[in-house]
């Protein structure tokens, strides 16, 4: 359990690629033995937070440079890595291993609704040939609705520095 680091929570999956056709995400069937932490509290902390903010978020580098994530950043560290799971599962194939190694910029955008939108750019290490990809994804977040990523996109690598 991510958030409970002194839990262990068993899950089985199995993964079933479409072959030949890359543009299906794979199906996912999959089982847990046991319970993962209750996160209403902390996600109803987090929502008030954010929604009481005068002026919306913005962030960078998250984590920073030497891997700590501050803790006021955790909870859109923790909604970046639900978000990108599911980017993560839409682009995958047999041949691909992601993971998300970096938020490099967030940004609230302002809603007259209730719920929370932000726009990521984060990078995807691709485990087997160790690339790094940047990608921007929207998504939308209401602790009693749950995350919906609206847009993502993968975007072209910047030229270094």
């Amino acid at each position: 359990d991510v958030l409970d680091k002194d839990s262990t929570v068993n899950c089985t999956a199995e993964v079933l690629y479409h072959l030949g056709n890359k543009n299906i995400a794979p199906d996912v069937q999959f089982t847990l033995e046991g319970e993962l932490k209750n996160t209403d509290e902390a996600d109803n902390v987090f929502y008030n937070r954010i929604k009481s903010l005068e002026k919306e978020l913005v962030a960078e580098n998250i984590p920073d440079n030497h891997g700590n994530v501050s803790p006021e950043m955790e909870p859109i560290h923790l909604l970046a890595w639900v978000a990108s799971g599911y980017v993560i599962w839409q682009n995958s194939t047999e041949n691909t291993k992601f993971q998300l190694a970096q938020i490099k910029h967030v940004k609230q955008v302002k809603r007259s609704d209730e719920y929370l939108e932000f726009d990521y750019k984060i990078l995807l290490h691709e485990m087997l040939t160790q690339e790094i990809i940047p990608w921007q994804m929207t998504v939308l977040w209401h602790p009693q609705h749950g995350v919906e990523v609206t847009r993502d996109s993968r975007q072209p690598k910047e030229a270094p520095e």
